[in-house]
């Protein structure tokens, strides 16, 4: 979330950068700053009446133990009240904080200035577009008829056992999913990352860490009974390692990836274009994690985007980065890009992946530090990014690698999955 004294100093340029999100309650801001004024003077007066009590409280010491007691009896009926005015201002002072915090928590993350203005994905900024696209077979398919031909995937299957959005992977299916966890785990242990195994259910207070509440508690799946979340990505426990942490900087930068399944109710998705692995509520997914020193971070996210972008290369894939407009950026994000590769099959373009600069916004919620040359904590900027999900890699690699006699495994994936083809 974003710093009180940070807002109430560059009120502004808050509202300028809130605009580029077209965010609909700049109001917001000024009660904030409106609250903020009145929990500094009740904190103000508080430390006053205090700091009165306890030089009242020590020379009626003072007295009593040199037997002057009357006068110490006078002192004491005269700060009768300090008691009392302390526990109303404490109340007065625990009310402004949650109704401050109530608010402040409402304020999606500040538009890095590269961030340009819109409200669609039809409005983001293509950055750049590397390949062509694959020359298909006539009557080429879509991936949900080729998973059936070649019975590798089994989507009513998955209706049957669950519902909708829940796929079976089978026979190649199956060895093409584990094939590609493989393939991007050994690939980000090479680039430096270190492998983690997470649990698969948050607490509220990650999900408070990272973002997702309150903003997303609709698109995450809620275990009410224990009062867990089921993650919807793998950046909501492997940022939270750092929850309440105060690093040192030269443990900067930290660099973590996890494979686990995600779970999203992705309410009211519906429509040919979330057929099939388009767009599921479980599906596979490697993230890559980051925190960095702050004036690193947008280095560090250039260097995401060009890790991302070596995968789908090395996968043979004909894809674009987009650089999100402020309407279409997630909350906690400063900026974002997003990767996606052309399905010659469906003739449309399926983001495969995000990666973004949370800066601060995660950092401060979850009081992540670090403590630099001079000794003092400040916080660290946080990043992640897909690297990959596979349910749209699946899709691509199926659609753009068909051929009349069957599907090509891309060579790079060959040693993972034991079979050049699927047939």
């Amino acid at each position: 979330m974003l710093q009180v004294n940070y807002i109430r100093e560059n009120r502004e340029k808050v509202l300028e950068r809130l605009s580029i999100r077209n965010f609909k309650q700049p109001e917001l801001v000024d009660e904030i700053i409106r609250i903020d004024e009145e929990r500094r003077s009740t904190q103000t007066s508080l430390d006053s009446i205090s700091a009165e009590a306890n030089a009242a409280a020590k020379q009626i010491g003072d007295l009593m133990r040199t037997g002057k007691k009357e006068e110490a009896e006078a002192i004491k009926a005269q700060t009768a009240s300090h008691k009392e005015n302390i526990k109303n201002l404490s109340d007065q002072l625990n009310e402004l904080e949650t109704a401050q915090h109530n608010l402040i928590v409402q304020l999606p993350n500040l538009p890095y200035h590269l961030v340009k203005k819109g409200s669609t994905a039809e409005e983001n900024e293509v950055v750049l577009t590397h390949g062509e696209p694959a020359q298909l077979p006539s009557k080429a398919l879509p991936h949900w008829e080729l998973a059936a031909k070649y019975d590798i995937i089994d989507f009513e299957l998955g209706v049957k056992i669950t519902g909708a959005g829940f796929p079976v992977y089978k026979g190649k299916g199956a060895r093409l999913q584990r094939a590609l966890i493989n393939f991007f785990l050994d690939h980000a242990t090479a680039a430096g990352y270190k492998e983690m195994q997470v649990p698969h259910l948050v607490n509220a207070a990650s999900g408070f860490g990272t973002g997702q509440l309150p903003d997303k508690e609709g698109q995450m799946y809620h275990s009410t009974v224990d009062d867990l979340y089921l993650i919807p990505t793998a950046e909501v426990p492997v940022t939270n390692l750092y929850r309440d942490v105060i690093l040192k900087e030269e443990d900067l930068p930290i660099k973590n990836t996890a494979y686990t399944p995600c779970f999203r109710r992705e309410a009211g998705s519906y429509g040919a274009h979330v057929r099939g692995l388009n767009r599921l509520h479980q599906f596979d997914k490697v993230e890559v994690v980051q925190v960095t020193h702050p004036d690193k971070s947008y280095e560090t996210l250039e260097e995401m985007s060009q890790y991302v972008q070596s995968l789908l290369k090395e996968l043979g894939l004909h894809y674009r980065v987009l650089r999100l407009c402020g309407g279409d950026m997630g909350f906690t994000s400063a900026m974002t890009y997003d990767m996606e590769v052309w399905s010659a099959a469906q003739e449309r373009w399926l983001e495969v992946s995000s990666v973004s600069n949370f800066e601060t916004y995660q950092s401060n919620r979850l009081k992540l530090r670090f403590k630099g040359k001079e000794g003092k904590a400040q916080l660290a900027h946080s990043l992640n990014g897909s690297a990959l999900a596979l349910p749209r890699i699946v899709a691509s690699i199926l659609e753009n690698y068909q051929t009349e006699n069957g599907i090509k495994i891309p060579e790079a994936l060959v040693k993972y999955t034991g079979f050049d083809r699927i047939d």
